[in-house]
């Protein structure tokens, strides 16, 4: 069983990837939207509730966790690594596809405020910072809009236009999808782009690694089995069906809980 974590619903761009290529799985997805976002949280919360999510997974009998979010990625996937005999897989920013693939030497990306902060991102930037120019946004607001399901209103697009235009206006011809909640957007955002840069998203990778790690030269791979998700959050008001089924192609049962 694999259990997928993150901040809210953007978990569910990459959990929809892990079902493409392992529909056979079973899957635990935990969004604990009553604690959305994190973007600005103390790194000592987002660590608590890491903590917390992990050892409801481990109850549950989960055998990997991938953490679907890229500020707890940031503020707590060390930890969790450390002390837990568990295996976890997280997000980062794709900073390197984009830096070894851009012409113009230029990238954009559009992450949140703790994901910038965080050690894996530094690191990643300072071995690229001379070899390319990097335009940071934090995108404030995008998480909200995305778990409000304005995916498509005016006040979303004005968001993505101030973020994302003068990344255009210099040149930038990658840009990099540094939360898992923004690839909802990404119908708006190919509209701002109008196909002067690649968009990348980081989930698809992380679902292939995710397979590498179960199933990387076995034999005996159960494709002939059909998986199935359990929907847990602790957000007390109901989400939208609409932008769940819209985005996930299902409706989606969830069961809210305290923790």
């Amino acid at each position: 069983m694999i259990g997928v974590y993150d901040s809210g619903l953007g978990g569910l761009s990459v959990w929809r990837e892990l079902v493409k290529v392992m529909p056979f799985e079973d899957y635990i997805y935990f969004s604990d939207g009553g604690h959305c976002p994190y973007g600005r949280k103390p790194v000592d919360f987002i660590v608590e509730r890491a903590c917390k999510v992990t050892e409801f997974f481990i109850e549950k009998g989960v055998d990997l966790i991938v953490v679907a979010c890229n500020t707890a990625t940031a503020a707590a996937i060390s930890y969790l690594r450390e002390h837990y005999q568990m295996t976890f897989v997280g997000m980062e920013p794709a900073l390197k596809p984009a830096a070894l693939h851009s012409k113009s030497k230029v990238i954009g990306i559009l992450a949140t405020a703790g994901t910038f902060k965080g050690k894996l991102y530094q690191n990643t930037l300072a071995k690229y910072r001379d070899d390319v120019e990097v335009i940071e946004a934090r995108g404030d607001g995008l998480v909200e809009a995305v778990e409000s399901g304005e995916l498509h209103s005016e006040s979303t697009v004005s968001l993505l236009h101030k973020y994302i235009d003068p990344m255009m206006e210099k040149g930038a011809d990658h840009i990099v999808l540094g939360c898992t909640h923004y690839p909802f957007l990404m119908e708006e955002i190919e509209k701002i782009v109008d196909g002067k840069a690649v968009i990348i998203d980081p989930a698809p990778p992380v679902s292939r690694h995710v397979y590498d790690l179960l199933y990387g030269g076995k034999s005996d791979v159960p494709s002939d089995r059909k998986g199935s998700t359990v929907f847990y959050s602790t957000c007390t008001t109901p989400y939208k069906a609409d932008i769940l089924e819209r985005s996930c192609g299902q409706p989606l049962q969830w069961r809210y809980l305290s923790l």
